[in-house]
C-alpha cells in the first residue's frame, strides 16, 4: 500500500495579516523581526505578536560588525518567550558572520527540537536545517533542480519557497537576469501589448516576448497561481512535502495549491 504523505505549508505574513490565515491549516511565519547594528535583534511591538509559529529575521539591517555569540542568545530567547517552533533565516547578503550565525543557531536550534530554515548556499552550515530551494527559475529544469537538491541535502531537508515572480529579460540575457516586474508592471505591460502568453513546462512558469524599437527583443515569464499550483505538483512528485510562501502571494490560490482548510465546528456531527 502507497504511504501517503501530507503537506506542511509555512505561510509568511505580518502580525496584523493573522486573522486571514486563521480559516487555513497552515504554520504561520511572522515577518516582524530583523537583525540591526550591535549586533542585536530587533522586532514589532510585542503587543501585536501571537504565541506559536514560526519566527522570520531578515539581514536588512546587518552590517558585520560585532560579536554574534549574544545576538544568536537573543534570537534564542526570543523563541522560547514567544513559544515559537523554529525560526526563518531570510539571509540575502553575504556577509561572513551570517555563516557563523546559521551555525551556531542550527546546532542550538537541534538541541531544543526547534526547526531552522535557511537559504541554498548556507545548507552546508546548518546540517540540521531545512534547505529553502526557490521556485523561479531563468533557466532549465525545475525537475532537474529540485533533484539536484535532493541529491545534496535529502529528502528530509529540501523545502520549495514559493515565490510569484515576474521578470523582464533583454535578449540575449548571458547572466540570466532579468528587471523584477511589480504584479502592476506586468499588468500594464501585457494590456499594453496583448501577447500571446506561453506556459513552459520545464521553468512551469507562463512566458511571452516582444520587441521594443528602443532595447530590442525581451522575453518576460511570470508566474500565477496556476503555476504555483505546477511547481507544487513536481516538488511532491519527488517526495518535497513541505512549502514555504508569501501569504501576500498565494492568498487569492490558496486551495488550489492544496492548503486544507480548517474544520468548522459543529460539521460532521
Amino acid at each position: 500500500m502507497q504511504r501517503q504523505f501530507q503537506d506542511t505549508f509555512l505561510i509568511t505574513l505580518t502580525p496584523r495579516q493573522l486573522p486571514a490565515l486563521q480559516g487555513w491549516q497552515a504554520t504561520p511565519a511572522l515577518l516582524a523581526y530583523r537583525l540591526g547594528p550591535g549586533p542585536h535583534l530587533f522586532r514589532a511591538d510585542s503587543s501585536s505578536l501571537p504565541r506559536g509559529g514560526l519566527m522570520v529575521v531578515n539581514d536588512q539591517g546587518f552590517d558585520g560588525l560585532g560579536q554574534t555569540g549574544p545576538l544568536c542568545q537573543e534570537i534564542l530567547r526570543e523563541c522560547q518567550a514567544r513559544g515559537f517552533s523554529g525560526a526563518v533565516l531570510d539571509f540575502e547578503s553575504r556577509l561572513p558572520p551570517l555563516e557563523g550565525i546559521a551555525g551556531a543557531l542550527d546546532e542550538a536550534f537541534a538541541r531544543r527540537g526547534w526547526a531552522l530554515y535557511v537559504p541554498e548556499r548556507l545548507g552546508a552550515r546548518a546540517p540540521h536545517g531545512r534547505v529553502m530551494i526557490p521556485s523561479a527559475l531563468s533557466g532549465g529544469s525545475l525537475q532537474r533542480r529540485l533533484e539536484e537538491a535532493l541529491e545534496r541535502f535529502g529528502e528530509s531537508r529540501v523545502v520549495l519557497a514559493l515565490e510569484k515572480a515576474a521578470e523582464d529579460f533583454y535578449l540575449p540575457a548571458p547572466d540570466g537576469r532579468g528587471q523584477p516586474l511589480t504584479p502592476q508592471e506586468l499588468e500594464g505591460l501585457m494590456a499594453r501589448l496583448s501577447p500571446a502568453v506561453f506556459f513552459s513546462g520545464e521553468l512551469c512558469a507562463r512566458y511571452f516576448t516582444y520587441m521594443s524599437r528602443e532595447t530590442g527583443a525581451h522575453f518576460v515569464m511570470f508566474d500565477d497561481g496556476d503555476t504555483l499550483r505546477r511547481k507544487v505538483e513536481v516538488a511532491r512528485g519527488l517526495g518535497i512535502h513541505t512549502f514555504l510562501a508569501p501569504w501576500e502571494e498565494v492568498g487569492p490560490c490558496a486551495a488550489g495549491l492544496g492548503i486544507p482548510r480548517k474544520p468548522q465546528a459543529g460539521r460532521g456531527r
